[in-house]
């Protein structure tokens, strides 16, 4: 037996470690992955088949894990902050897409408690997906960026009085439902009671008293104790263990201990989120998809408009511009992770007979596949759905000459958020006349009111840019950071003005070489300045002369950071990162390379426009190497270019590739 079950839990491992392997190297979401681990070995293909009497046993925990990392996200403080915003726009999408979608399936004959299992399923939507599509594009710092990543997150806090309604919905009759329903809530009203002053009066002290013993090992089991204890009260009250975690993880955000916490908790809740979706993937029947597809590519699609659309009118309703609004929704349109934790409830309380939780189930893993495409491209698919029109603010711009001393050798900011706020301060001070745009109407609002020379609108229009007098400007400056609409403000900039110099923001340098070749004149990363602010402040307090300073920072500007730039990189990054710029990659020459006895200017690195940062030889660095030194067996060339280029020299260099 127990040779039995060792050697079922190999296969599993191995199997999943070369699928996750894979699909990581193809960027595609590990979700997905997991899920296909669960479909090769599950009873419905051929093949080795895995036990899944345990793995759901011990998948459970996976989302109570989830759930308890949710509640660390956001405390009672943070709800009630955002009750007017993210409260109402979350609780908004969830209510009218379950209601919705129910009400469709029921009108086609679908019983009403499945009906509504399935709309709570397809009003989710996948954090993980959203925040790491977005993250890759640069745009998770974007209004529609945030409002996505905020909403889905909210989704998963409104999942959980799904977690406590479904199992009561199984229940025969209408008044022993109501009554149980009823029972379920105050149930619920009592574990939060409980959980919260425990949780206030208790938790803190103890995480206190754990803390001062500066054990890693007695802090990571403190953590999973009180997790477990919370959900095994919640489930011993009848309710979720997961809703008890929930509550935990809540208590446990209002603390100073909340990252340490939650970077103690993610291992166990990865490993076992992942044995959850393993155990999801079991319950797909491979056989029976060419009897589905069609409900269930129609299902996807159902999916996918119901919750653009009501994204889009919910926050459109909120006051936010129609572009940010079916951004945002196409953002929400997929499905997500914890859809199939709701799915999985249904299934176990037998509310979803097997034939239509496979419908379900396939309509939210095709919805999640288009997930990255829509998006990826989400600014050109909202476009499909907005003519361009003047505005009101527009109409003000167009009826304001062009050769209005206002209007002419102006400098134009794009984004008035601190960055350009800031820069517009700097340039008032110098009475340097300026027009600034923005997306949020309540900035350009309050700035307006206060007499600043602000209007609302997109900058990535060519007709705005034309009405903010673009082809007279001195000067335009991109403070947001929404990666494609700086490049197609960019490109229509250059349209209008060719000579115009250009100053864009990016927050690293990720997009440095995108955005110059897109016709910026400077990028200035972030990361770099406050890199030189910080080695400025280093040299003046170990009593470096002013001058010497400024003279060392200026160089380094002039140098565009070349020095800044030459930084080495990490495996994961080079593998993950499609956009990387130029990074240093050290190479070592060993015995049988063919430069072995050749020169440096015989290397002709020149033509990979691979340049050469140090020689290192026995140990010395030598950052000025002569190019008629003679290469030996054991130095350390560290090269400089881009990824390709790096694995293509290296290759010649030593005839393998250790970034390949």
């Amino acid at each position: 037996m127990l040779e039995q079950t060792l050697l079922e839990v190999l296969l599993l491992l191995g199997v999943t470690v070369v699928i996750i392997l894979g699909f990581q190297r193809f960027k595609i979401p590990a979700s997905l992955g997991y899920l296909l681990v669960g479909v090769l070995l599950g009873a419905h293909t051929a093949g080795p088949v895995i036990s899944n009497e345990y793995i759901n046993i011990v998948a459970q925990f996976g989302i109570v894990f989830l759930l308890f990392t949710i509640g660390l996200s956001f405390s009672m403080a943070q709800i009630y902050a955002s009750r007017h915003t993210i409260l109402g726009l979350g609780t908004a999408q969830v209510v009218l897409t379950t209601a919705v979608v129910a009400l469709l399936l029921w009108l086609i004959g679908v019983p009403g408690v499945a009906a509504f299992v399935i709309g709570a399923v397809f009003a989710q939507s996948s954090t993980t997906i959203i925040s790491k599509q977005l993250i890759e594009q640069g745009e998770e710092q974007t209004r529609h960026g945030r409002l996505g990543i905020t909403m889905s997150v909210f989704q998963d806090i409104t999942a959980v009085p799904f977690v406590v309604v479904i199992p009561v919905l199984a229940v025969a009759s209408a008044q022993a439902m109501a009554m149980d329903l009823g029972w379920a809530m105050l149930k619920a009203l009592l574990a939060f009671i409980l959980v919260f002053f425990l949780g206030r009066y208790l938790l803190k002290p103890f995480f206190h008293l754990v803390a001062e013993r500066k054990s890693a090992e007695l802090f990571t089991l403190t953590v999973l104790l009180v997790t477990l204890l919370a959900a095994w009260t919640t489930n011993s009250l009848g309710l979720s263990m997961a809703f008890g975690a929930f509550l935990a993880g809540m208590m446990l955000a209002e603390t100073e201990f909340r990252h340490q916490i939650e970077s103690s908790i993610r291992p166990f809740r990865d490993v076992l989120l992942g044995l959850f979706f393993i155990s999801i993937g079991m319950l797909v029947n491979p056989s029976i998809i060419p009897d589905i597809w069609l409900e269930a590519v129609l299902g996807a699609l159902l999916l996918l408009a119901i919750k653009f659309l009501l994204v889009a009118v919910i926050v459109r309703a909120s006051g936010i511009d129609l572009q940010t609004a079916l951004r945002t929704g196409l953002l929400l349109a997929v499905g997500g992770e914890f859809g199939f934790a709701l799915l999985a409830i249904g299934i176990e309380a037998s509310i979803l007979e097997t034939k239509m939780a496979q419908i379900a189930l396939m309509s939210v893993l095709f919805s999640m596949i288009l997930a990255p495409f829509l998006i990826r491209y989400n600014q050109d698919i909202s476009g499909w759905f907005v003519k361009k029109s003047l505005t009101k603010v527009q109409t003000e711009l167009a009826e304001k000459s062009p050769t209005n001393t206002e209007f002419t050798h102006h400098v134009v900011i794009s984004g008035y958020g601190r960055i350009g706020q800031v820069v517009a301060r700097l340039l008032e001070k110098e009475n340097i006349s300026y027009i600034a745009i923005d997306m949020d109407p309540g900035r350009v609002k309050e700035a307006r009111l206060a007499g600043e020379p602000i209007y609302y609108g997109d900058a990535s229009d060519v007709s705005i840019l034309e009405n903010l007098g673009l082809v007279d400007a001195s000067l335009l400056i991109i403070c947001h950071n929404d990666l494609t609409s700086t490049l197609r403000t960019i490109k229509f900039a250059r349209s209008l003005n060719l000579t115009l110099p250009i100053l864009v923001r990016s927050r690293d340098e990720k997009h440095v070489k995108e955005l110059r070749q897109a016709g910026a004149t400077e990028v200035i990363p972030e990361t770099y300045e406050a890199g030189l602010m910080l080695g400025s402040h280093a040299m003046l307090a170990l009593k470096m002369p002013l001058a010497k300073v400024a003279k060392t920072i200026q160089a380094s500007r002039v140098d565009r950071y070349q020095m800044m730039r030459e930084l080495f990189r990490s495996t994961v990054e080079i593998n993950e990162c499609r956009n990387l710029p130029d990074f240093l990659h050290s190479v070592l020459l060993t015995e049988g390379s063919s430069v072995i006895g050749l020169r440096l200017d015989q290397l002709e690195l020149a033509k990979e426009n691979v340049t050469i940062n140090a020689l290192v030889r026995d140990g010395e660095r030598n950052l000025n190497p002569a190019m008629d030194t003679v290469l030996k067996t054991g130095d350390v060339l560290v090269l400089f270019g881009n990824t390709d280029q790096l694995r293509k020299v290296e290759s010649q260099l030593t005839n393998q590739c250790s970034i390949c």
